[in-house]
């Protein structure tokens, strides 16, 4: 089957990546390797290590920073001190990215599904979701500790969608990154690329049907009414 039959044909479900993708975080885990760093009294190039990390595990991301083979214990202490750091930042300013919660209401008032697919894990979820208090819930949200591989694999998104019973072909992932963008390109999702962090241009792909810098250009444009979604 060519490329460009998978991405056609009538849509069930919206996958989102979290971070970048549903709130407005990536500054704010910038801000947290920069303080992380400061007390470890260390050296990092902060630019440089997100654009290996976003996407990835707490386990792929130690990795990266120490770059070394790291335990689950190191990995785990690593994980528990940074993001403690950037919930401490962001709690004062949380916000989602603009237009989010209204859009995925719209999108279920529609018949669609709703699914989560993040390598942030079990805290960061809590953080994110008692905040954002989306009415509905997501059917599933899939976390990067929960033994998948991170980004750009497609592990955590193709969970995502068995959990909902939806065939990847019929999801579109919604996603700020890079490796998320081609996490859904490998699993065989179409993507929209959500420009909060990134340019359209590094969030390109055959499979990407479109690009904003938030969900309010995708309301504006008639995103969801122009869909070939499933009644």
């Amino acid at each position: 089957m060519a490329a460009d039959t998978l991405w056609t044909g009538p849509v069930e479900a919206l996958i989102f990546d979290m971070d970048g993708t549903m709130i407005d975080s990536m500054p704010w885990h910038a801000k947290a390797w920069v303080e992380y760093a400061r007390r470890r009294n260390m050296t990092i190039d902060v630019p440089d290590l997100m654009r290996r990390t976003t996407g990835r595990t707490a386990v792929e991301c130690a990795r990266e920073l120490m770059q070394r083979e790291v335990t689950e214990i190191e990995s785990a202490e690593i994980t528990h001190e940074k993001e403690l750091i950037y919930r401490e930042l962001f709690a004062a300013e949380f916000r989602e990215v603009g237009g989010f919660g209204a859009f995925a209401k719209a999108a279920v008032a529609r018949g669609l599904k709703i699914a989560v697919g993040t390598a942030g894990d079990k805290h960061n979820i809590e953080f994110a979701m008692s905040r954002l208090r989306m009415d509905p819930l997501p059917l599933a949200i899939v976390g990067g500790d929960e033994g998948f591989a991170g980004k750009p694999t497609p592990e955590i998104f193709l969970e995502a969608a068995r959990r909902i019973g939806v065939a990847p072909a019929r999801c579109i992932v919604f996603e700020d990154a890079p490796f998320g963008i081609e996490a859904a390109r490998r699993g065989g999702m179409r993507a929209v690329a959500v420009c909060s962090s990134h340019t359209p241009a590094e969030l390109a792909g055959p499979h990407v049907i479109a690009a904003v810098h938030d969900y309010d250009e995708l309301a504006h444009s008639n995103f969801l009414e122009t869909l070939d979604a499933v009644a």
